[in-house]
């Protein structure tokens, strides 16, 4: 996926941040004893999801839409300065050596993408 000088390994970049954020939706309703149907889409997850704090269902629509949008541009941006800006500081703050990386959307005292592999956390 991405290119990198001779001699060197590629990275293999693992990352689908709205699919976490849907599978942690779908689990909190699950944890609150209100799981969603089986079969929903991601999108009925979601609109699920805002419908909880919205005035009304279109509300609810526009917060889901700008969310997904929000979460594939933080996608976007990561893979954009992953070689240039990510794997430096994760390879200086970490010392992890891999050529793997699995980037997981988490909420954990507010929302932070984490690189399993090396512990490395992006506060957002």
């Amino acid at each position: 996926m991405n290119e990198q000088s001779e001699g060197q390994t590629m990275a293999a970049i693992q990352m689908d941040l709205y699919r976490d954020w849907i599978d942690t939706v779908k689990e909190v309703f699950r944890g609150s004893g209100h799981p969603l149907p089986a079969g929903l889409s991601d999108s009925e997850a979601a609109l699920a999801y805002f419908m909880q704090t919205a005035k009304d269902e279109e509300e609810a629509q526009s917060l889901s839409v700008q969310n997904e949008d929000r979460l594939k541009e933080l996608q976007s941006v990561i893979l954009t300065n992953f070689e240039s800006v990510i794997l430096p500081d994760i390879r200086s703050r970490t010392g992890y050596t891999g050529s793997d990386f699995v980037f997981k959307w988490i909420y954990n005292k507010g929302e932070h993408i984490i690189e399993q592999h090396s512990s490395y956390r992006i506060p957002l």
